[in-house]
């Protein structure tokens, strides 16, 4: 499966795809195969606490079709189509309903908000499943809602009050491993190394996490961070980011940030005849970064295994429903990418097949 993804998405040919099509479908009646390292945290819903190697099973088939109602940022970009498509399959598989509802980016708390008040009064909904465009935003509903109805935070952090589990990573961590793999790479340099650094949207929930990962990693290094550019994760406003950051800072060596970016400076560096002398970071995974990686165009990436997350999250709210005993705070380990590491990835767990668009609903 592995080895069919990485052909299907380097080359996207018609066979290709058709094969893709139909190991998906041999796939279906089978439990997923956990292969990405996992870890719990204790206590729950902090990243302070300590992280402990698990061994996960995936959840037993639930004893009745509950009902989840799931609210995320966005579909709009690859990394949460590839939780979407986790989610979907994990749902398929244990046989219960989902609907999924976007907040359109994560300029929309408002939107979100509503959203989340709009689940809680869905009747019947067994269980909410929370990826936040906020950290706090959503706390004051989130601790109303919970009273009657279990949340669970996916993917992003968020402040605990009112959880029941959550499924995530610390995205401290996925920017101060790309700080660290750049300052390994400069470790005997003497001279200052300009970056060009694009974490995201300032007022996402996740961001301030991977810029203080970041700047805390290159800090005493050769490292300089010469500009900043903050924006959605929308590849159209990163492209603007990229050309200006390149106009005003043309001695930049390297263009660090969130995927969508990455994505687009691809284009960029060819356009202006720059790929060999400023080089690209991506601070998560995606099909564009994979393919980037595989065609020496970007350098490296940490994956948290999006997909992975979404199974984990339907798992986890059914296992809580059933009454069954439950890991309240996993996640996946973090595995950085490059070109030399890309026969060890779990594409199975980063990336959805190219043939899947997005689903909102999903009925046994």
């Amino acid at each position: 499966m592995k080895k069919l993804l990485m052909k299907a998405y380097c080359q996207r040919s018609p066979r290709g795809l058709a094969s893709l099509a139909a190991m998906l479908l041999l796939m279906l009646a089978q439990p997923p195969v956990q292969a990405t390292e996992l870890v719990r945290w204790e206590p729950p819903f902090s990243y302070e606490g300590t992280a402990t190697p698990l061994t996960y099973q995936a959840a037993a088939l639930p004893t009745r079709p509950w009902r989840l109602c799931i609210v995320i940022p966005h579909i709009k970009d690859a990394y949460w189509l590839a939780v979407n498509y986790g989610m979907l399959e994990e749902a398929r598989r244990l046989g219960v309903k989902l609907r999924i509802q976007e907040a359109w980016g994560y300029a929309h708390l408002q939107r979100q908000r509503d959203l989340l008040q709009n689940c809680a009064a869905m009747n019947p909904v067994d269980a909410i499943i929370l990826g936040t465009v906020s950290y706090a935003g959503l706390s004051d509903i989130i601790q109303t809602v919970s009273r009657r109805t279990p949340v669970f935070a996916t993917v992003n952090d968020i402040a605990n009050e009112g959880l029941s589990g959550k499924v995530g990573v610390p995205w401290y961590q996925m920017g101060h491993l790309m700080g660290r793999y750049l300052v390994k790479r400069h470790q005997n340099d003497r001279t200052d190394i300009p970056v060009a650094w694009f974490p995201g949207p300032r007022a996402a929930g996740w961001v301030p996490f991977v810029d203080r990962g970041f700047r805390d990693a290159i800090r005493n290094s050769p490292i300089r961070i010469v500009t900043t550019g903050w924006g959605d994760t929308d590849k159209s406003v990163q492209r603007n980011l990229v050309q200006v950051a390149l106009d005003q800072h043309p001695k930049v060596r390297y263009l660090v940030g969130n995927a969508m970016m990455a994505e687009a400076a691809v284009s960029i560096l060819r356009e202006k005849g720059r790929e060999h002398q400023t080089q690209i970071l991506s601070t998560y995974f995606t099909p564009g970064v994979y393919r980037g990686i595989a065609r020496d165009k970007i350098l490296a990436a940490p994956t948290d295994s999006p997909v992975l997350q979404g199974r984990l999250s339907i798992g986890q709210a059914v296992d809580m429903l059933e009454g069954r005993p439950y890991v309240r705070h996993l996640g996946p380990v973090i595995q950085v990418i490059d070109h030399a590491g890309l026969p060890s990835v779990d594409l199975d767990a980063s990336l959805s097949p190219p043939t899947f668009s997005p689903q909102f609903n999903y009925v046994p």
